[in-house]
């Protein structure tokens, strides 16, 4: 086509000449790096939008749409599912065989006709190696792993979906547990799958945390079924809350496939919400058999005392008991001995011996030179008193 000014195109011819050039110049497939930012189906048929973004300031500088065609998307959905466990959604990252396409109508378009899911795989390993590592470089990555679970576990705090069947199983574990154990076990719903899994979840925290001394621990479960869509679980924000948050938390997520960051980052990680009422109940039982164990400690403890102080009871019995006699007969004799020496050293006795008392001015006179000629004494006598005056 000849194009000079003089011969202005239509919108038709312009739109041929753009297919041409596009036909002409890129008439093979190729491979394709690029964001999802929207993925949707209809009768049967995968639309998708690529973007790509700065790596300055995360801004859009690129995007087109692109197509899966029903017979073709049939087989990549499948095999892109088994492989990564996950359905393509919008941020996730894919490596894509496209052709180029321009139709005078409809535009630009790549048809794809091949993916690569080892390149998402690989990508999100990456993300989430980044995110530990955001959390470790901040010094939170261990916070909720360190905590101590507490020694009774009976009020529990769960972020489920209501009508995931997992969170029905969990329940219905606890409450039926052949030991009798009782559980206080509150609902917090949450959205489990999808884009709003990361606010989701923190909003049900932080309405945990508004009450946070009514619980002892969190359990964030998911019932079973595909593990597709779990990206939601791989959230740096999300990550910071479980990591910072001030109550162990339990994750039961039922995927077996990968960890996702709160999975590695949360307290205890089992693998179903069954597993996660099994290992509270294990808890107790282990706490209870402590218990037990204390209280046969402190009974044996009671018991061997109370043996011991009987013991020496009744050896301090048998011994007062052979003592006794001679004890007595001993302090018998002193007491006679005593009596003997107060018997000998009373005055009366001493006066019918012969001695008397002389006594000046109502005093005993115990010596010679207290007497002068002219004094008047008395002497007392066994029979009674005498007046005398000294000449």
């Amino acid at each position: 086509m000849d194009l000079n000014e003089s011969s202005p195109l239509s919108l038709y011819e312009l739109n041929s000449l753009v297919r041409g050039v596009l036909e002409h110049h890129l008439s093979n497939s190729l491979w394709l790096q690029a964001e999802l930012s929207e993925v949707r189906s209809s009768r049967g048929h995968c639309y998708l939008e690529f973007v790509q973004k700065s790596a300055d300031d995360n801004s859009l500088i690129a995007n087109a749409s692109g197509v899966i065609w029903r017979t073709q998307w049939n087989l990549l959905k499948t095999y892109f599912e088994q492989t990564t466990g996950l359905a393509l959604s919008p941020g996730m990252q894919v490596l894509v065989k496209v052709s180029v396409s321009f139709h005078e109508l409809y535009g630009y378009k790549l048809i794809v006709s091949d993916i690569d899911p080892t390149y998402t795989i690989g990508d999100l390993a990456r993300k989430r190696q980044q995110i530990l590592l955001h959390l470790s470089e901040e010094g939170i990555i261990n916070m909720n792993r360190e905590l101590l679970l507490p020694r009774i576990i009976q009020h529990i705090a769960v972020i489920s979906s209501p009508s995931a069947a997992g969170w029905g199983d969990f329940a219905d574990q606890l409450h039926s547990n052949q030991f009798g154990f009782a559980f206080s076990v509150q609902l917090f719903p949450a959205t489990m799958q999808g884009a709003d899994v990361e606010s989701s979840l923190i909003r049900a925290l932080d309405s945990i945390a508004e009450n946070i001394n009514d619980w002892d621990v969190v359990v964030i479960i998911r019932g079973g079924g595909s593990a597709a869509d779990l990206s939601g679980f791989d959230s740096l924000l999300l990550a910071e809350y479980v990591a910072q948050f001030p109550i162990p938390i339990i994750t039961g997520i039922g995927h077996e496939r990968d960890d996702t960051v709160i999975d590695l980052i949360a307290h205890t990680r089992v693998k179903t919400p069954t597993a996660a009422a099994e290992m509270i109940i294990s808890h107790q039982l282990d706490e209870w058999n402590h218990l037990c164990d204390l209280a046969e400690q402190l009974r044996s403890g009671v018991t061997n005392s109370l043996n011991n102080a009987k013991n020496y009871l009744e050896k301090s019995y048998i011994r007062l008991r052979l003592s006794s006699p001679h004890l007595i007969e001993s302090q018998r004799h002193r007491l006679e001995l005593f009596t003997q020496k107060i018997s000998d050293a009373n005055p009366d006795r001493l006066l019918r011996l012969g001695f008397s008392i002389t006594r000046l001015n109502g005093k005993a006179v115990n010596s010679v030179s207290s007497l002068t000629p002219g004094s008047s004494l008395t002497i007392t006598f066994a029979d009674g008193t005498a007046p005398v005056k000294v000449t």
